[in-house]
C-alpha cells in the first residue's frame, strides 16, 4: 500500500503536469489564493471562493506539533470574537488514518477544521513549517502569513493583519 505521503506526492507530480495546473507551493502574500474546498471533521463543506464578504485564516497544524497546539486556544478566542467577519480554518496535517486524535484535538473548539490530505494537492503543497497559518481578504488574496519565525503567532500580530481587512461596525 502507497503511504500518505506518496499518494500526495504522485498527485502532486501529475497535477503540476496537467495542462494549466498551477505550481504547488503554498501560496504568497500579493498573490491570489486557490480556492479551496475544505470538508470539515463534521462533515461540513466550506468553500472558501464563497465565504460570503468573510476574510479568511487558514491554519496548518498537526497533533504532534507542541507550537501548533499551543497556539490553537488563541486562534479559537480569536474566532469567537471576529466570526462574523473572519472565518478560521484548521487544516490538519495528520495522516488521514489519525483522524481520531484531531478530532479530540479539536474538541471544545469552535473554528471548523478539516484534513489536509483530503484537500487538492496542488493548492497548498507539502508543508514545509508547522504550524502555518495565511489570511486571506475578501477577494481572495493573501495579506499576510506567519510560520517558520522564531515568535509564535500572537493575537496581536493576527489583529495586527487583520485590522486593514475588517469592516468597521
Amino acid at each position: 500500500m502507497i503511504s500518505e505521503r506518496r499518494r500526495l506526492l504522485r498527485l502532486l507530480a501529475i497535477a503540476c503536469l496537467a495542462p494549466g495546473a498551477v505550481a504547488a507551493g503554498p501560496p504568497k502574500v500579493g498573490e491570489r489564493a486557490l480556492a479551496l474546498t475544505i470538508r470539515t471533521l463534521d462533515g461540513a463543506v466550506i468553500d472558501t471562493a464563497r465565504l460570503g464578504g468573510k476574510v479568511a485564516v487558514v491554519n496548518l497544524w498537526a497533533t504532534w506539533c507542541a507550537p501548533c497546539r499551543a497556539e490553537m486556544p488563541m486562534l479559537d478566542a480569536f474566532y469567537r470574537a471576529h466570526r462574523a467577519q473572519v472565518l478560521v480554518i484548521g487544516l490538519s496535517a495528520d495522516r488521514t488514518r489519525d483522524r481520531p486524535a484531531v478530532i479530540k484535538a479539536m474538541a471544545g473548539l469552535a473554528y471548523p477544521a478539516g484534513m489536509l490530505a483530503e484537500v487538492r494537492p496542488d493548492i497548498i503543497g507539502e508543508p514545509r513549517v508547522l504550524p502555518m497559518t495565511w489570511v486571506i481578504d475578501k477577494t481572495g488574496v493573501v495579506r499576510a502569513s506567519f510560520g517558520g519565525e522564531k515568535a509564535p503567532l500572537t493575537a496581536t500580530r493576527l489583529e495586527a493583519a487583520l485590522a486593514p481587512l475588517l469592516t468597521r461596525r
